[in-house]
């Protein structure tokens, strides 16, 4: 059964911040997994790419394909990397 249908699936993000390595409990995901980005996701992070750094939006991007929400991938995106 995919992770995403199941409730008691600990999704984890290991992450290195300040020369220490952490991790972060992961919600569940709003959507199903996907490939690609939708139309709408892309354009807001054409927009978003103004203020945050590439390994932000590359993270919140990894996110969105695994079933996250824009909102969602971008609190996980700046606890884990911050702006």
């Amino acid at each position: 059964m995919p992770y995403h249908y199941s409730r008691n699936s600990p999704l984890k993000v290991e992450f290195m911040k300040n020369g220490k390595k952490k991790s972060i409990k992961l919600p569940e995901p709003m959507m199903k997994p996907k490939s690609m980005l939708s139309k709408r996701q892309k354009d807001l992070m054409n927009t978003h790419s103004n203020h945050h750094s590439k390994e932000h939006l590359e993270m919140m991007t990894s996110l969105m394909k695994k079933g996250f929400c824009f909102e969602q991938a971008h609190e996980i995106a700046q606890k884990a990397i911050g702006k």
